[in-house]
């Protein structure tokens, strides 16, 4: 039977009764506390009432991390309404497709991106609703607040979140209450938030890492969220300082440029506690770097995708740690590796994660074929390769679309990666593969320098190159090292900052 609980604004409901004056939302200067965040998503929910919208309709959500983000988030699941977060960045093109395969309502569009949103939403005849600190902000303070709580159930979609579409077109990943609620009650256990932390917010929150394990974690621990609309090391080093971060959320590329800052060496970290890495796999060079650098944090690896909310496997406090490893499952989640039938592995043999729980999603939004697919027994099929050590961790070795064929033998883009993480002028790494005649395919890596290393000349980035695959060729078996290296200024990243290798041309 439907339950107010049920419905993930409770969570926010809940903060306003029992810390009304703490601050949930900071952003420099301004702030909000949990009774006017609160008070204001009640609003939204009134404004959108007021726009006829209406339990179960999705609403387009596109703006950058600003406070406005969880106002909106909360008042649309208030209302009822199913939230549908786009990534700001989105051509009308992009845009049109999302809204097509949501069947959104309306739109809810920062100032800053409204014209590409307009221009989709105008093709399908929807409104778009322009969001700002002026005039959107009278509209809504003059809305009738809605007070009570649409009852939902526990498998009602809250989230309808689209996946990167590294393979066609993105698949919209139905995230329910449950869902959601329970994993961001998993992500404060797991970092031990509790109401007097305060959290970094540099990662998108239209992205779930973002979403889950930094704005609706904060909300259930009733802490405060320390925005960053775009992602900057000097900046981010600031507001910890500013704001005494405890808990810092981030992915590997962002753990990278703060460890190149020079600002790295006087910041004071007395109060940060916990850093926490996901996204991608993070490069255990990298890990010991930051543990040298910042010996009083502690710094854990967590797993997980869009299609389980995310969290489901990580290196929990009171567990353990290991370096290079993802950690064990976390509570209410089983984690298998199998072959591509379906059977468990041999202990230490690698096979492809397969995730059963409260965190999988519900299925892809409107698509039953590929929800068959990618679940065809109850357990979500990752298109991760790991392996389980004796004592239960896991160990991520890559993505199944990423491993490279090379003369008969399976190569891990990821193993390589970590060896070129050790070489002393790399500061960023890729493995991809390339189509070869006699081998298949042949290993292409593509790395970015650090910037004492940089080689100012076409013959000192040649020699460089060379000394790169030679010092590779000296760690990894002889089928396993780059015949290529090449040299750019900066890999191509995604929102979050992960390194995207479709956009990598191995040639």
């Amino acid at each position: 039977m439907p339950t107010v609980a049920a419905n993930l604004a409770n969570n926010l409901q809940l903060a306003a009764e029992r810390r009304p004056d703490n601050i949930a939302i900071k952003l420099d200067d301004l702030t909000l506390t949990y009774s006017a965040l609160n008070g204001f998503s009640m609003k939204v929910a009134g404004f959108l009432r007021a726009k006829e919208i209406s339990a179960g309709e999705r609403v387009a959500l596109i703006t950058p991390n600003v406070p406005h983000v969880p106002a909106l988030y909360y008042g649309i699941l208030r209302l009822g309404g199913i939230v549908v977060p786009m990534n700001p960045l989105l051509k009308a093109r992009e845009i049109l497709y999302h809204l097509k395969d949501s069947g959104a309502s309306i739109v809810l569009a920062w100032e800053t991106f409204a014209e590409e949103a307009g221009k989709a939403a105008e093709e399908l005849g929807i409104e778009v609703v322009v969001v700002d600190s002026g005039q959107f902000m009278q509209r809504v303070s003059e809305a009738t607040p809605i007070t009570e709580i649409t009852e939902q159930d526990d498998d009602d979609t809250a989230v309808v979140l689209y996946t990167s579409g590294t393979t066609g077109q993105p698949k919209g990943a139905s995230l329910t209450h449950l869902n959601m609620r329970r994993n961001a009650e998993v992500s404060v256990n797991l970092m031990r938030i509790t109401e007097d932390d305060v959290v970094f917010g540099g990662l998108p929150l239209f992205h779930v890492f973002g979403q889950t394990c930094a704005m609706n974690a904060t909300i259930v621990a009733q802490s405060t969220l320390t925005l960053l609309p775009k992602f900057d090391p000097v900046k981010a080093l600031e507001i910890v300082v500013r704001d005494g971060v405890s808990v810092f959320l981030g992915v590997p590329t962002m753990y990278v440029a703060i460890l190149r800052t020079p600002s790295r060496e006087s910041t004071d970290v007395s109060k940060w506690r916990v850093a926490v890495s996901g996204g991608s796999a993070l490069p255990v060079e990298v890990l010991r770097e930051f543990g040298a650098v910042f010996p009083s944090v502690t710094m854990i690896e967590g797993y997980g995708l869009s299609e389980t909310s995310p969290v489901v496997c990580f290196n929990q406090l009171d567990v353990g740690q290991k370096a290079g490893s993802i950690g064990t499952p976390v509570e209410g989640v089983e984690l298998r590796v199998v072959d591509p039938d379906g059977n468990d592995v041999p202990q230490g043999e690698v096979g492809e994660i397969a995730v059963r729980g409260h965190a999988v999603m519900k299925g892809y939004w409107n698509r039953p074929e590929a929800t068959a697919a990618a679940i065809p027994d109850g357990w979500f099929r990752t298109g991760d390769l790991a392996r389980i050590d004796q004592d239960g961790f896991f160990f991520i070795v890559d993505r199944t679309k990423d491993m490279i064929l090379r003369g008969g033998y399976n190569v891990y883009p990821r193993e390589i990666e970590e060896v070129l993480y050790t070489h002393p002028a790399i500061a960023e790494a890729a493995v991809v593969g390339r189509s070869d005649d006699l081998h298949g395919e042949e290993i292409v890596a593509v790395i970015a320098l650090k910037a004492e290393a940089a080689a100012d000349d076409d013959e000192a980035r040649a020699r460089l190159c060379e000394e790169i695959r030679e010092f590779a060729k000296e760690r990894v078996a002889a089928y396993k090292y780059p015949r290529e290296v090449r040299i750019v200024d900066e890999l191509p990243k995604g929102p979050t900052g992960k390194i995207l290798k479709r956009e990598i041309s191995a040639g």
